[in-house]
């Protein structure tokens, strides 16, 4: 499936560098600086790299061209930006481990449907180096990272702006029933393979236009997984989806189709099945009482096993679970309620204490089971559903919220690095 969540970030950044990779036999000449950046400079073939990642994106769309140089300041401007961001980060101790970029590194081969080894193939292939892919890996982790220190920094909204947000037309309450066509750019992307990319996005839309079904145009055109059950990809919210595509989407009533959009180095066309009004969100939730015998310098692991089993015989002979909780629970947030851990949804306190849930009934407690903090002993006290419609409304207000203002402050931050910074371009 491809519609998701992730509308930025890692993934779209990386994806861009693979498109951006170079036969290294076009560079005859000598380098030169085209820019000095404090303690870094930019180099002539760096931005003529970028150059050629960005022309190849403009054909898979259909797009004209700037002026070059028009584009060239811009793509320029990029790599400064670029620049300024990496120094920042290592002046502020922003780190990423090697691990870290084989984690990124796996997850981009995957996504393009690629062992590892076969990105490193396909790479090569084309005369790019793998070894500079991954240092342009490494520094868009670290970008990453510092964008995160950044959104982390901030305050989050208030109630009186989610309550706005929620009245608004900005924020979408319907869920769309979506089908759609997945054309994706290929990794290492030449122009040709750009241009040829444009013609099928053609061919779909004359193929539509023309009266084809969408479900038959799926399994004729679309590179997605779902392109033999015709595209379909089910109910989804547009808040939760990247902002481009939300974009395109938002107004569109059933049987309506989008314009073409690149989301991630994916075209996606996508049409709207059917439009409906939220459904409620009905969870079960579930009230217990614990006791935690948590091992210490002066409770050896055994002890606190033993003890947490004194603690259950007493509770077989008739001992009140509240009672022992108050007087021996380690768990300070909740030991002098008499344990209790009020109603709470599925899966809130992990797994393990999940499936100890399951296995009682109302009024039943647990053996004692060991967790990462020590011992436990569990009671159930009672199952219900509960309407949570408000709170995942809200929920996703603030999320939406927090996304844009994160975007406000990230190129607010940049702007100030920018203007901190030394740069002399030599262009």
């Amino acid at each position: 499936m491809m519609i998701c969540h992730a509308t930025r970030g890692l993934a779209a950044a990386v994806l861009l560098l693979m498109s951006a990779a170079a036969p290294a036999q076009e560079y005859e000449k000598i380098d030169e600086m085209v820019a000095i950046v404090d303690e870094g400079v930019i180099l002539r073939s760096e931005l003529e790299e970028a150059m050629r990642a960005i022309e190849a994106q403009f054909q898979a769309r259909g797009e004209r061209l700037p002026p070059r140089p028009v584009l060239e300041e811009q793509v320029l401007e990029r790599l400064i930006s670029q620049q300024v961001q990496l120094q920042r980060a290592e002046s502020t101790g922003v780190r990423v481990s090697d691990q870290q970029v084989d984690r990124a590194l796996d997850d981009v081969a995957q996504q393009n449907n690629l062992s590892l080894g076969q990105l490193r193939e396909a790479l090569e292939r084309e005369g790019g180096n793998f070894n500079e892919f991954r240092e342009d890996v490494r520094d868009q982790l670290i970008i990453s990272r510092l964008h995160q220190r950044i959104v982390e920094s901030m305050q989050e909204p208030t109630d009186t702006e989610v309550d706005l947000l929620l009245e608004s037309d900005s924020f979408e309450a319907d869920e769309y029933n979506l089908s759609q066509i997945a054309l994706r750019l290929p990794p290492n992307a030449t122009p040709s393979q750009a241009r040829e990319i444009q013609q099928r996005v053609e061919a779909v839309m004359l193929d539509l236009k023309g009266g084809m079904p969408f479900a038959s145009a799926a399994v004729n055109h679309s590179d997605s997984a779902d392109a033999l059950d015709g595209g379909l990809v089910g109910w989804r919210n547009l808040n939760t989806m990247p902002r481009e595509l939300a974009d395109q989407l938002r107004g569109l009533e059933a049987g309506q189709i989008s314009e073409p959009v690149v989301v991630s180095g994916t075209v996606m066309i996508v049409r709207v099945n059917e439009r409906r009004p939220r459904g409620e969100i009905i969870v079960d939730e579930l009230q217990a009482r614990h006791i935690l015998i948590r091992p210490s310098e002066l409770m050896s692991a055994e002890r606190a096993r033993e003890l947490a089993e004194e603690l259950h015989a007493r509770l077989e002979r008739g001992a009140e679970f509240a009672e022992l909780a108050r007087e021996y629970s380690d768990d300070a947030r909740s030991a002098n309620i008499g344990g209790l851990l009020d109603w709470f949804p599925e899966g809130a306190y992990g797994e393990a204490i999940q499936q100890i849930c399951d296995s009682l009934e109302p009024g039943q407690y647990s053996q004692p089971f060991q967790g990462p903090q020590g011992w436990h002993i569990l009671k159930l006290e009672g199952v219900r559903q509960a309407n949570r419609t408000v709170e995942a409304l809200r929920a996703e207000a603030r999320n939406l919220l927090m996304e844009q203002r994160a975007d406000q402050e990230i190129e607010t931050m940049l702007r100030q690095f920018r203007d901190e910074a030394f740069v002399e371009k030599l262009l």
